[in-house]
């Protein structure tokens, strides 16, 4: 018999009764019921009940031994009674009743329980992760993680992409993030990058000739976490395709989606075709240019309505509407919730009116409207009776952010929210300039690497904040999953569009020197997008924080507490680096 193990714990069934078998796994729970011992068994494979008699050897070694020490016994499968029978686990069926047991490590006592999953802070989840993995849900999900990039493997190979390794220690790029940077010892003063994505490199391959690439690629960006945004590493299914027009990624992309989500969604329906939304449209109808599609509520620009209605607080604003139909039946509390969740979302209040039988309105502001006002409102909100409409007025970015959550928030409480879904959609036509609030100037408001729609003549011609580009996010259930464009291949292009955002050609040739020279050997039309495993996972997973699907993740302040990274550094190897420390300044106390 093999040292450890004859069998796995999740592996006995009823046809090995009387079997002779060697387990090994962690003591996951005990229990002792009218003097004769159980003990459940854990390895990866699943939970095996150990039985041992009093009076035994086995009896006294297992009784002793703490949650979580890690165990081989020896024994003999036996069928539970009828009445026993656990349902709910494969090997429920069966019972192992120990005649030997070694102790392969002893547990200390443990920061938190592994069984029962109490609510443990993240901290402590973190500093000892190795512990917090072992608990099912967090097992569930990094399997689940595993099987995916599997799964998106396999779908990629078959449609004809080859998988390709692209470099970590890089250069810098203005992708939108702060880079990674990694002192070099060879080269005093300089610096690589970590990638915040291999955009560059993925296009060199299309322009190196090999069609169709992709990549499970690591990516590195130092910034601030978020529920489903981890800082520091993220994974995603990082793809490029040569040839191609806006419509032949989305082929690609929806049905990978398709298939993955299905198959790992827990029988959730996957909606398909994706519709496309152009990002204006995104905004005005759902304040958000990542929509939460389950949400059967649009919004409707009413500023016209109150231009020159009575209610003088509306007017010369940006006025959003929200109709929620079939409310008759909401008592007053639904819509002081609504106005509280409202001012939680950064709103000074939430005006609304209910609309009656004959169009005859009621609520705070219905007293503001003329006869004239209400029907233009009620044509305008197509409101029949019944229906609430909630207002939102100020700056239209405002506005769309406290209006795009009430929107989500009003369908959940009113009914209009499908649940056991995935939606997803095309955000297109995203404005490829915008100006910067504080500066005033013109900068990429996307990829900077993206064709314009219209190519050079747009660039020459137009007011740069009215040209489009071919861009597009994919988004699912309110979740962006992922950027991508068609790429700009023809230098000229990519020169004016760089000029615009402040960029000099000098400046240009010395940050993207090696994608300039590739353009100028022959560049085919390419385009591509990364959709975010992390985030995958997570709604697959069906977890609001992303760290639930990463085994070792870093904390909200990018700590690792495990390892105890950023860790400092001694001297001598600064100086070998050939690098300084200058550290902040402590702030000066003020007496009182």
């Amino acid at each position: 018999m093999h040292r450890y193990r004859s069998h796995t714990c999740g592996e006995l069934r009823a046809a090995d009764v009387d079997k002779e078998v060697r387990l090994s796994g962690w003591l996951h729970n005990r229990r002792d019921l009218g003097g004769i011992l159980f003990v459940d068994l854990r390895d990866h494979y699943g939970l095996v009940q150990l039985v041992a008699r009093p009076g035994t050897p086995a009896y006294e070694a297992l009784d002793r031994q703490t949650k979580e020490s890690v165990l081989r016994v020896d024994g003999r499968v036996l069928a539970r009674g009828t009445e026993n029978v656990n349902p709910e686990l494969p090997t429920g069926e069966i019972e192992v009743e120990v005649t030997e047991v070694e102790v392969l490590g002893a547990a200390d006592p443990l920061p938190f329980p592994v069984f029962p999953e109490d609510n443990a802070n993240e901290e402590a989840r973190l500093t000892n992760r190795f512990l917090d993995l072992r608990r099912q849900r967090m097992h569930r999900n990094i399997m689940l993680r595993s099987q995916v990039i599997a799964f998106l493997r396999k779908e990629m190979t078959a449609l004809g992409f080859t998988e390709m390794a692209t470099p970590i220690l890089s250069a810098t790029s203005p992708e939108g993030a702060r880079d990674f940077l990694v002192p070099s010892r060879v080269h005093p003063g300089k610096f690589y990058a970590l990638p915040q994505a291999p955009q560059q490199f993925k296009q060199l391959l299309m322009i190196a000739g090999f069609d169709r690439y992709f990549q499970i690629a690591p990516c590195f960006r130092d910034e601030d976490s978020r529920a489903d945004r981890s800082p520091g590493e993220f994974y995603q299914l990082d793809v490029e395709m040569s040839f191609v027009e806006q419509e032949d990624v989305f082929g690609v992309i929806e049905t990978v989606m398709t298939d993955l989500f299905e198959k790992f969604g827990g029988g959730r329906h996957v909606t398909s075709p994706f519709p496309r939304v152009p990002f204006r449209e995104a905004m005005l109808k759902y304040g958000s240019d990542k929509p939460d599609l389950r949400a059967e509520l649009e919004l409707v620009d009413v500023s016209d309505v109150f231009a020159d209605s009575g209610f003088k607080a509306f007017a010369g604003k940006h006025v959003r509407a929200l109709a929620v139909p079939d409310t008759a039946g909401q008592p007053r509390k639904f819509f002081d919730q609504m106005g509280e969740f409202a001012v939680e979302q950064g709103a000074k209040g939430l005006a609304w009116i209910r609309i009656g039988e004959n169009n005859e309105l009621t609520g705070p502001i219905a007293k503001f409207l003329t006869e004239d006002d209400t029907k233009a409102l009620v044509e305008a909100v197509d409101g029949k009776p019944g229906t609430a409409v909630f207002f939102g007025a100020g700056e239209f970015d405002e506005v769309s952010k406290i209006m795009g959550a009430v929107r989500v928030e009003a369908a959940k409480r009113s009914g209009h929210f499908t649940e056991d879904v995935f939606r997803f959609c095309w955000i297109v036509d995203f404005p490829m300039f915008e100006r910067n609030e504080d500066t005033g100037q013109i900068e990429f408001s996307h990829n900077p690497f993206s064709m314009p729609q219209g190519g050079l003549e747009a660039l020459r011609t137009k007011d740069p904040l009215s040209i489009l580009a071919w861009q597009y996010d994919i988004v699912c259930n309110g979740v962006e999953l992922s950027s991508g464009a068609i790429r700009n291949h023809e230098p000229d292009v990519m020169y004016e569009a760089f000029e615009i955002a402040g960029y000099s050609r000098e400046t240009v040739e010395k940050e993207f020197g090696g994608m300039l020279r590739a353009f100028h050997y022959g560049a085919p039309p390419h385009g591509g997008i990364a959709p975010g495993v992390d985030r995958m996972v997570m709604l697959l997973a069906d977890e609001p924080n992303i760290r639930e699907t990463i085994a070792f993740p870093l904390n909200q302040t990018a700590q690792d507490l495990l390892m105890g990274a950023p860790s400092e550094v001694d001297e001598a190897r600064l100086r070998e680096l050939h690098l300084s420390l200058r550290r902040p300044q402590a702030k000066p106390t003020t007496d009182k």
